[in-house]
């Protein structure tokens, strides 16, 4: 299937009638050419659509390419998509089975992952994810040698390194969505919790995206007030019990939405769209996504993906923030790692 985009040339035969609607400056001196960002992204499921649209509606891109295997669906989506261009920053939108259409990409974005059917195990599942990335990963990166690579696709932790592994690419430019949408679910219930804005929480989930996630209690502000020590000095009782309540509605709120309208598709629209923005605008704010893990909070294990806070920039992940971890926060994260490096011995990883 040709790839499909919005055309300019309306008159009989091609004719481009720009020439007729607008007059020229005489004398003028040619533009100096620059550098139009582009995002491609894999995939256009419930997840994908509300990750291009997000990005749509916040301008974060010049060129906007989608990628899918049912060239219909994909092209459906582009032309209803176009069809917005009215109410919308300007983005040229192009849809193909192709992935040559992602060709010069400065970020790619990963959600398509295989389907799991009925009495299928997770493993097998997670198997059928990996060779569905070893023909998905190797075009992209041939297109775009130097693109920064997201992984949004479950699970996260473990596709990402694969896709590190399949890319090639360095570590800095391969990225998972990580905990990223987990803490803003944690920011959220600790914001309703106080009625205050959520933005103005800093609270991360750290380590696996999934079950053994890992709340930092310890490093929680609300208005630059750090939280559990200002409950101390003021001696404000807290039950510890209270706490874990709060982390364990966190990691079951995307049960929640899947039991009630059957998957989740707007909180990680947003989710994605803040880390684009942060990399393609060079934002270097703090994000905790998967990234590779050695060398920090004492982990030395090689290969292993999990989400720490990070700083992103245009060269994807710039550096890893340095948060103070309690004793028992460190034992957790071990765990968290350790879970994830279970999935990866038993597909062979």
């Amino acid at each position: 299937m040709k790839h499909s985009s919005s055309s300019s040339s309306l008159g009989p035969g091609g004719l481009d009638l720009t020439q007729t609607f607008f007059k020229p400056i005489n004398h003028a001196v040619p533009p100096t050419p620059t550098k139009r960002t582009k995002i491609s992204v894999i995939g256009v499921g419930n997840v994908g659509m509300a990750i291009a649209q997000t990005i749509l509606t916040q301008g974060l891109t010049d060129e906007l390419s989608l990628v899918d295997v049912n060239p219909d669906k994909v092209h459906g989506e582009m032309l209803d998509l176009q069809h917005a261009a009215a109410f919308l920053p300007r983005t040229k939108i192009y849809a193909s089975v192709d992935p040559a259409i992602t060709a010069g990409s400065d970020l790619v974005i990963v959600t398509a992952g295989a389907r799991q059917i009925a009495d299928e195990s997770r493993l097998n599942l997670l198997q059928r994810n990996v060779g569905l990335y070893s023909k998905i990963i190797p075009p992209l990166v041939n297109y775009s040698p130097d693109m920064i690579l997201l992984i949004v696709s479950n699970p996260v932790d473990v596709l990402t390194h694969v896709a590190w592994k399949l890319s090639g690419l360095p570590p800095n430019r391969v990225i998972g969505s990580g905990t990223n949408l987990d803490s803003s679910r944690f920011r959220f219930l600790i914001a309703d919790h106080l009625d205050v804005n959520a933005q103005d929480v800093q609270a991360y989930i750290v380590g696996e995206h999934g079950d053994s996630s890992v709340a930092l209690w310890s490093s929680i502000s609300v208005g630059g007030v750090p939280v559990l020590s200002f409950l101390e000095k003021q001696q404000v009782a807290y039950e510890k019990e209270t706490l874990e309540n709060i982390h364990q509605q966190v990691i079951q709120s995307a049960y929640e939405v899947i039991g009630l309208k059957g998957y989740t598709s707007w909180a990680i629209g947003y989710s994605a769209a803040s880390l684009a923005r942060a990399i393609l605008r060079n934002q270097r704010s703090i994000h905790p996504v998967s990234v590779l893990a050695k060398g920090f909070y004492g982990i030395e294990v090689e290969g292993l993906f999990l989400s720490l806070p990070a700083q992103l920039g245009r060269g994807g992940v710039v550096a890893v923030t340095n948060v103070h971890l309690t004793d028992e926060e460190e034992s957790r994260l071990r765990k968290s790692a350790e879970t994830i490096l279970q999935v990866q011995s038993q597909l062979g990883l």
